[in-house]
């Protein structure tokens, strides 16, 4: 199950996109288990990051994975602030930005990563994909 929490916001995040993330479980040949989206601001996020991260910088996600064999499960740390100003400075639009961030958490659960260039490209090839199946199931 993938539940959608707040921390420090008042604004809140669509309910539409629970489907189209647990397909992407599926679609990775993955089970759902138990997944928490934290949403929060750039303040909240930056002291997870430096109190489990040891980083002291600005992040838009932060993942725990909690996963067991096929069994997707864990916390995703979304900062929406940190989005807005990314969709902001990239050109991009910001539901586009945050579809993609949080395609990228549930891909960090299916196990892949980002921290070479080539594991980067992968990962954005990804993400691109379940984008464009967003929305081919979602026009207009």
């Amino acid at each position: 199950m993938i539940q959608f929490f707040y921390e420090n916001l008042q604004e809140s995040v669509s309910t539409d996109y629970q489907k189209w993330l647990e397909d992407i479980i599926l679609s990775e040949g993955k089970k759902i288990g138990e997944i928490n989206y934290i949403f929060c601001d750039d303040e909240y996020l930056l002291k997870i990051n430096q109190d489990y991260l040891q980083h002291d910088y600005y992040t838009d996600i932060i993942t725990f994975d909690y996963v067991k064999g096929k069994t997707i499960s864990g916390e995703i740390f979304v900062s929406l602030q940190r989005i807005s100003d990314n969709a902001s400075t990239l050109s991009r639009d910001y539901e586009e930005e945050l579809k993609r961030v949080l395609a990228h958490g549930i891909l960090h659960l299916a196990g892949y990563k980002d921290k070479t260039e080539e594991e980067e490209k992968e990962m954005r090839r990804m993400e691109d994909l379940y984008l464009a199946k967003f929305r081919d199931l979602n026009p207009g």
